[in-house]
């Protein structure tokens, strides 16, 4: 069996739909689906939706309703109801789309002794993939695979190293193997940052061998979005800014890295230090409070940020 969780919370109608629409058009694989719509507190309920999806009786859907957690929890949650006999899992986020031939492939690549998938995609409002928007990833470096799909690729380097300086993995686009990885969760703390790249940096680390294809099979709609409504000036960027000085701690916490990835992450933890102090300085010169008890959070996660404030400060000034 296939496993399709997806974590749903969406103000307006009809988005799920879509998403639901895209799954009942898959191209036959040589397992049944069972789809998991983790409902997490979404103010437009997702029962409604399924409903009105009208899926064929050959694909299964159970809905499970939580508190609001974030977008990991509610993967963790749909994990957690994976039922027995699933092979592979695959994400979706509800406001996006597949290609017809997504699953179909996916099973293609991973039935070759692969453990990870992941395919190029169009991001929001963008008519050109990821991967040539990016140049992260060059397909042509990477072996073909002899299947009948054209664009599958076993993944060829340090896909560790990979997430770490570029990531090129887009949360929809993934399938993994459920019965070698069955433990595996999201870190929930990261709502806004990172808990999808440790989950893919954990997969790889354990010794996930990883395929890919460079066409497009997933198209990211427009729904809620935490991550696109936490740029600057937002209520969310310093929350998000902090997210992402913790997620690079938990990446030296978490994985053991070699001196050019440990000064990688260095050089990234002083941007974002900078971030942090300029996002303060903006709210005071613009009279924005702060979330409750995030700069005392921050003082316990990251002491360096306020102990090289002034230098940063004097950056700033300087325009440098």
């Amino acid at each position: 069996m296939i496993a399709v969780v997806i974590p749903y919370f969406q103000r307006n109608a009809g988005i799920l739909r879509k998403a639901l629409a895209s799954i009942a058009a898959q191209q036959p694989t040589s397992m049944p689906v069972h789809v998991i719509v983790v409902d997490d507190a979404s103010p437009m309920p997702a029962q409604a939706e399924v409903a009105a999806a009208a899926l064929p009786q050959a694909i299964g859907v159970k809905v499970i309703l939580q508190p609001n957690g974030g977008p990991g929890a509610a993967r963790n949650t749909g994990l957690d109801a994976v039922p027995s006999g699933t092979r592979y899992v695959a994400f979706l986020d509800s406001d996006d789309e597949w290609s017809p031939d997504h699953l179909a492939r996916a099973v293609a690549a991973l039935e070759h002794g692969y453990d990870f998938y992941f395919a190029d995609l169009y991001q929001l409002n963008q008519s050109v993939g990821a991967f040539a928007r990016a140049g992260r990833i060059h397909p042509d470096d990477h072996p073909r695979l002899p299947t009948l799909y054209d664009g599958l690729h076993a993944y060829k380097g340090d896909m560790f190293d990979q997430i770490l300086r570029g990531n090129v993995v887009g949360t929809p686009t993934v399938v993994y193997r459920w019965d070698r990885f069955a433990a595996l969760r999201f870190r929930i703390e990261f709502t806004t940052a990172g808990e999808d790249y440790l989950f893919w940096m954990s997969l790889v680390t354990q010794g996930a061998r990883v395929a890919f294809s460079s066409q497009i099979e997933t198209t990211c709609g427009k729904g809620v979005n935490v991550f696109a409504g936490s740029g600057w000036g937002t209520e969310g960027h310093l929350l998000r800014v902090h997210q992402e000085i913790r997620f690079r701690h938990a990446i030296r916490q978490s994985f053991t890295l070699d001196k050019t990835q440990r000064k990688h992450v260095s050089k990234d933890l002083q941007r974002l230090r900078l971030a942090f102090v300029r996002d303060i300085l903006h709210r005071f010169r613009h009279g924005k409070g702060f979330a409750d008890g995030l700069l005392a959070q921050h003082m316990k996660a990251d002491p360096l940020t306020f102990g090289a404030s002034l230098w940063f400060l004097l950056l700033i000034l300087t325009g440098r």
